[in-house]
């Protein structure tokens, strides 16, 4: 079984980018195979027109129908997701996410968009029959500083809700071990 770090910021830079790589070597000690996909490097032409036979996009796809786990990332922008991430999404099939854990991530410039997670993402996410929607994680610029190498360098509460959700996330990865092994 594998993880999907599935990233929606147009700009490699981003902060939103930083915390998705940032979980992405939270989660490295889960001992799944981690693919990191970002919605820029694919083919924007293919990406909007829905050609799911061009490679980088049935790639995606593939990746996405057997992956265990999707961390899915993004800025906000006016109160929601990004643009890119929805092209992406809208790839997906209805039940696209079944089975599926979902760790949604997103950065903004304040406090103010926290909510876009919820009212704008949760529900797209949901409506494609995941397991289990993790609770999300939002953060601001502000609180995404930079270590002297580049890495994040997150502030403590935001350190803390990272924390929480890998060990929920790895709670839910346990039981549904378990479960398999079980049966």
């Amino acid at each position: 079984m594998s993880i999907i770090l599935l990233g929606g910021s147009p700009s490699p830079n981003s902060s939103t980018s930083r915390l998705l790589q940032h979980v992405g070597n939270q989660l490295a000690p889960f001992g799944r195979r981690i693919t990191r996909i970002e919605a820029r490097e694919l083919d924007p032409q293919a990406l909007l027109a829905a050609d799911c036979g061009e490679p980088g996009i049935a790639r995606l796809l593939h990746l996405v129908a057997q992956a265990e786990v999707l961390v899915v990332a993004t800025p906000v922008y006016k109160a929601a997701y990004s643009g890119l991430l929805k092209a992406v999404l809208d790839l997906l099939p209805q039940d696209g996410l079944a089975g599926k854990l979902v760790l949604p991530l997103a950065t903004g410039g304040s406090q103010s968009h926290m909510l876009a997670l919820d009212y704008a993402l949760r529900p797209v996410l949901a409506s494609m029959a995941p397991r289990s929607i993790l609770p999300s994680i939002y953060a601001t610029s502000d609180q995404l500083g930079r270590h002297p190498d580049g890495s994040l360098a997150p502030a403590p509460g935001i350190a803390a809700r990272v924390a929480l959700g890998i060990e929920q996330l790895g709670a839910e990865l346990g039981t549904r071990h378990a479960a398999a092994l079980a049966a």
